[in-house]
C-alpha cells in the first residue's frame, strides 16, 4: 500500500499494481502568508505601489552560479522596458546573503534580499522568475504567476535527454497536466526569452488572470492540509 503526495502519482503506481492512497501535500499546512501584500512589502523596505517580482534563483551554490547571472540579465532587460519595476530575493537558509549580493552588484541591478520570511516575500510579489524545484509549488500555492527556468550541465543535459521524456519539468505544470506558466529550459532559459515572458504575463490581463486561474485550481486539487495525520491514519488501520 502506498500513501502518495502528489495526484498524478495514483495513476502512476496504480497501473503498478500498488493500493494507492492520496494523502495531499505536507506544504499546504505550511505554505502561507502571515501578512498582507501591502503590509509586505512595507515590512521588507519595498514600494507599495510598484510593481514588484521576486527572484528565486535556487537554494544552492551550484543553483546560484548558473541561474543568478541569466536572471538578472533578463531583470536588467526588463527595466528597460518597464522602469516601474522593484526586484526582491527570498535569500534560502543555506545560502550567505554576501555571496549573493556580490553577485547582484557585479550586474547593477537594484534587488532587495530578504532573509527568513519566504512566503510573505514571494506572496507580495506581482511575477517570480523560479528555478524549478520545490520552488516553483510553494510559489503555485501562494497564487503567484510565475516563469520556471532551469539549466543542466552540458553532459547533464544530454545524458538527461537520452534517458528521459518528460512533458514539463514544473511542478505546477505537470500536476496541471497542462503548461499553466512557462518553462524555460537550457538554452531557451536566456535573458532574452525570460524577460519577453515577464513583460508578457505583466501586460497581458488575459494571459494573467488564466494563470491566475488555473493556480488557484491547482491549490484547490492539492487537498487540505493534515497529509502526515491521513499518511499516519492508513498506517494504523493496517497494524
Amino acid at each position: 500500500k502506498m500513501a502518495v503526495i502528489l495526484p498524478f502519482e495514483v495513476d502512476v503506481y496504480a497501473r503498478r499494481g500498488f493500493t494507492v492512497d492520496y494523502v495531499g501535500h505536507p506544504l499546504m499546512e505550511t505554505v502561507k502568508s502571515s501578512l498582507l501584500k501591502s503590509d509586505a512589502r512595507k515590512t521588507f523596505g519595498l514600494d507599495e505601489n510598484k510593481i514588484t517580482v521576486g527572484l528565486l534563483p535556487g537554494s544552492r551554490e551550484s543553483e546560484i552560479s548558473r541561474m543568478l547571472p541569466e536572471i538578472l540579465r533578463a531583470a536588467k532587460m526588463i527595466l528597460q522596458k518597464k522602469p516601474d519595476i522593484q526586484y526582491v530575493l527570498p535569500l534560502a537558509d543555506t545560502l550567505k546573503e554576501e555571496t549573493v549580493r556580490t553577485r547582484i552588484d557585479a550586474f547593477g541591478v537594484p534587488v532587495k534580499i530578504v532573509s527568513g520570511h519566504t512566503y510573505d516575500v514571494i506572496a507580495c510579489c506581482d511575477l517570480a522568475i523560479v528555478t524549478s524545484g520545490t520552488a516553483t509549488l510553494e510559489t503555485g500555492l501562494l497564487g503567484v504567476p510565475m516563469i520556471i527556468i532551469y539549466k543542466l550541465s552540458l553532459l547533464s543535459a544530454i545524458i538527461g535527454r537520452l534517458f528521459i521524456r518528460v512533458s514539463h519539468i514544473g511542478l505546477v505544470n505537470i500536476i496541471a497536466g497542462k503548461t499553466v506558466v512557462p518553462e524555460l529550459i537550457q538554452l531557451d532559459a536566456n535573458a532574452a526569452r525570460i524577460s519577453t515572458e515577464a513583460l508578457t504575463i505583466l501586460t497581458d490581463q488575459k494571459r494573467r488572470k488564466d494563470i491566475l486561474a488555473d493556480l488557484a485550481d491547482l491549490r484547490s486539487r492539492m487537498g487540505e492540509p493534515g497529509a502526515a495525520r491521513r499518511a499516519a491514519q492508513i498506517a494504523c488501520d493496517m497494524i
